[in-house]
């Protein structure tokens, strides 16, 4: 029987990152043949990964990834089951040098396939990590983002977002990280609201009207203020029709409340402000550019881009295990 020598279980720890009575027992099992001893170590990864198939991996680290000239970039996430396994210093390792191979790739697909070391492929490092860690190891998240300008923000580790620019300039790099740090923290799911299908804003108008119309049942038998239930939920409802009437209704409303109509002009802007706000909820939750932006509510996302100059967000990404 050939003697296993620390030297050897040290390497094979090296090569696997498998614990040391785990390299120790492989290596005995295979009588001291390294690449015997890395095989059986995958065959116990995939055993694991077998069992572990139908866990919840909800953990885990997301990260990104910008080419040299900054003109593409990845958001990945590598999940994991537990917290504990997600703070570990070579996990995170293990999620930044996965983002190192997917920036080359256009899909998880082929990311997955692709050489991670040797003969080893992104999917057989996972199924080795499984083994290795004792916990489902996934890639829960793989985005890609091209533009003439990307850049990203990284928020605790959870929730990692890309921003393209359609330029390069001085600032590209602080505005990107300011429309970043806004995916991250607010979640748009489009650029605006012109993005919109019209049949998915029906839907979304019926279902949240009818939702704010039961909460309010609720509401009144409690006694308390009843939520004010909107006609419209996104500006592309907001005809220049529409726009007039509520502004006529608001001018009818000043004339009951005896509002002198020489002052009427200084109080309308606000009136019609709160109009809009009140009835484009689906714009401020779901269109980036439509959004308040979170270092100064006075103004929108779209408006502070305006401040940088002639430049546009192209185009965002998120992944997130928040």
């Amino acid at each position: 029987m050939t003697k296993i020598t620390a030297a050897d279980v040290n390497k094979l720890r090296q090569i696997t990152g498998a614990g040391m009575m785990d390299c120790k027992n492989a290596l005995v099992e295979a009588n001291g043949d390294i690449d015997e001893a890395i095989s059986i170590l995958r065959k116990k990864g995939q055993k694991v990964a077998e069992k572990r198939a139908d866990r919840e991996s909800s953990e885990g680290v997301a990260t990104v990834k910008i080419n040299e000239d900054q003109t593409r970039g990845v958001a990945i996430s590598l999940n994991c089951e537990t917290d504990f396994v997600a703070k570990n210093e070579t996990f995170v390792e293990l999620a930044n040098k996965f983002a190192e191979i997917a920036i080359h790739h256009n899909t998880l697909e082929e990311f997955l396939a692709a050489p991670y070391e040797g003969d080893l492929t992104v999917q057989d490092k996972l199924t080795e990590q499984t083994g290795v860690i004792g916990e489902k190891i996934e890639i829960g998240g793989f985005e890609v983002l091209e533009a003439p300008f990307v850049g990203s923000y990284v928020h605790g580790n959870k929730i990692a977002a890309l921003t393209g620019l359609s330029k390069n300039f001085d600032q590209a790099d602080a505005l990107a990280k300011d429309i970043s740090m806004q995916v991250a923290s607010m979640g748009a799911t489009t650029l605006s609201y012109h993005d919109f299908d019209p049949e998915y804003i029906a839907a979304e108008t019926e279902a949240r009207i009818a939702a704010i119309e039961k909460e309010n049942i609720e509401l009144g038998r409690l006694g308390k203020t009843l939520k004010n239930v909107p006609q419209y939920i996104s500006r592309a409802q907001l005809t220049p029709e529409v726009l007039a009437k509520a502004e006529e209704a608001a001018r009818e409303e000043l004339k009951a409340e005896g509002k002198p109509e020489n002052i009427w002009d200084r109080i309308l802007p606000g009136k019609m402000d709160r109009f809009i706000k009140d009835n484009t909820t689906l714009d401020l939750e779901k269109a980036l550019l439509d959004q308040a932006f979170i270092k100064d509510e006075k103004k929108n996302v779209a408006e502070h881009v305006k401040s940088f100059g002639d430049v546009e967000v192209v185009g965002f990404k998120r992944v997130s295990l928040a």
